[in-house]
């Protein structure tokens, strides 16, 4: 793949978020809405189906539905990455051949979750999904959620595969970040996870982010990125203190995914409550929300300006 293919997918990338009817089942106008209220915000691109998009909760036939209505709506927009990632070896090569049919620009899984599996087991399940299509792969690297920390050793192995781009570190390290981007070279795609350590990330060689809570604020994290472009990074460190002071009253409620859900909500853009077992916000929640929400708005007014897809 090319430098001029490589640069549609650096840049900020919103982690999408589930979006139901009030019967709880996926609701294809409501992932559209969801999908075209990102297009005008400067993002990049969008994350399908992965922690924020609640892709482990769903069936294989309701995460299809999700990748067909975002392609869609937003598919010739913006760059699209499907999460593809499942228990079973053969339903994510099953998902990966589907994210490929509707025309996604790549796909990105986890190690299967549950089992503590070996080095070789997780390459097995990755490559299994690699080999079932065409598509660019992005390897999702999140410990705290599957249990398994990649070894810098299997990293070199994907890395030097054609197929494999880039890799999502979720883990809390941004020296384990610098070290992916310092053994895979410079035109491999490193994506900072961690929102609150956006500026970090980037800092440390990340080439982008992609992330859950950039759903309710895209254009903070899009103004972020320009700043460090810029080299603006005393501006840049104030937006991310900023953004974490956000990100920390967000991250207070029972449920992240079901406050930012509630945020939107309040914008129009109505996805429903999460899946069991995450939680819905309760009512009691709501009037503090409503004054999160008018803040964050107010900070997005302070901070915008032109930033394009940068």
């Amino acid at each position: 793949m090319t430098l001029s293919d490589l640069d549609k997918f650096k840049g900020v990338f919103v982690a999408m978020y589930s979006a139901y009817d009030e019967a709880g089942e996926v609701c294809e106008r409501s992932v559209k809405k969801l999908a075209r209220y990102y297009v005008n915000s400067g993002v990049k691109g969008l994350y399908v189906g992965g922690s924020s998009g609640e892709g482990i909760l769903q069936t294989s036939e309701e995460r299809k539905k999700v990748v067909e209505a975002v392609m869609e709506e937003v598919g010739q927009e913006l760059t699209i990455i499907v999460h593809v990632g499942a228990n079973s070896t053969r339903e994510s090569a099953e998902l990966a051949i589907h994210a490929e049919k509707c025309g996604a620009d790549a796909i990105s899984a986890v190690p299967a979750i549950y089992y503590r599996l070996s080095e070789k087991s997780v390459e097995r399940h990755w490559q299994e999904m690699i080999d079932s299509s065409s598509l660019p792969f992005i390897i999702y690297n999140i410990p705290q959620t599957t249990g398994f920390n990649l070894t810098q050793s299997l990293f070199k192995k994907m890395a030097a595969q054609e197929k494999v781009i880039g890799i999502k570190m979720s883990g809390e390290s941004v020296f384990e970040l610098q070290q992916f981007k310092a053994n895979a070279g410079k035109e491999f795609l490193v994506y900072n996870g961690p929102d609150e350590q956006y500026l970090g990330g980037r800092t440390m060689g990340a080439d982008g982010g992609i992330g859950g809570t950039y759903g309710v604020m895209p254009e903070l994290f899009c103004a972020l990125n320009k700043l460090i472009i810029e080299n603006k990074l005393k501006d840049a460190q104030e937006l991310q203190f900023k953004i974490n002071n956000i990100i920390n009253k967000l991250l207070s409620y029972p449920s992240l995914y079901g406050a930012c859900k509630y945020i939107l909500s309040l914008r129009g853009i109505k996805t429903g409550a999460p899946r069991l077992p995450l939680l819905p916000v309760s009512s009691l929640n709501h009037q503090s929300l409503s004054d999160l929400n008018d803040e964050i708005i107010e900070c997005i007014q302070k901070y915008s300006f032109e930033v394009g897809r940068v």
